[in-house]
């Protein structure tokens, strides 16, 4: 079996855990988080997916920072209700840095791939690698919105994966774009029961 195949099944198997430990709000998706990127950074790195394949050492960072934020906030809310889930929206006044935080990402990326590597896809590896930055920490302060922006990747990703001739990777996208949209109602509904 090709190596670009072995690492796509071994992805989507570990994405699809991933994504229904982040669905039950799972503390548990942040271990996988941070063995998935291992994978998926082999991959990209076969598929010319330069910016994708070097985000994946964030993740693994990522991985860490929201293990110990989630377990933190366990230990927290163990000591006061254990119904609590920390779910909250994202406070208004923050919209403005994260929209100032994803254009200099994407800004500074696209900068990157053009002047160092041989991309053909700069701006969208740019643009998915920038995104993922935002959502990961969003999802780190589990701010509901983070399945919205998460849906706004995986959309663009499917196009980019197909276009990349990773099929089943885009497949797996195509997958969190439904997942996503279930995730956020999910989350919308957990949060308001903590809330009542």
């Amino acid at each position: 079996m090709e190596w670009k195949l072995i690492l796509q099944v071994v992805g989507v198997a570990l994405g699809l855990l991933y994504l229904y430990l982040e669905y039950k709000a799972n503390i548990w998706l942040w271990v996988v988080g941070i063995i998935m990127p291992i994978v998926h950074g082999a991959l990209y790195f076969k598929s010319g997916l330069y910016a994708d394949c070097a985000m994946q050492v964030y993740y693994i960072l990522a991985g860490l920072y929201g293990l110990a934020v989630w377990a933190r906030g366990n230990f927290l809310q163990k000591s006061k209700d254990k119904s609590t889930t920390g779910i909250s929206s994202t406070p208004a006044r923050m919209w403005g840095y994260i929209l100032m935080l994803y254009v200099i990402l994407h800004t500074a990326i696209y900068y990157i791939l053009i002047t160092f590597t041989d991309s053909n896809v700069p701006f969208w590896d740019a643009m998915t690698t920038a995104l993922c930055i935002v959502a990961y920490w969003m999802l780190s302060r589990k701010f509901v919105e983070q399945w919205l922006v998460w849906l706004a990747v995986d959309v663009i990703t499917v196009g980019l994966y197909v276009y990349k001739d990773i099929p089943l990777t885009a497949g797996l996208y195509a997958l969190y774009c439904v997942l996503a949209i279930v995730g956020y109602k999910r989350w919308l509904k957990m949060m308001r029961t903590q809330q009542a």
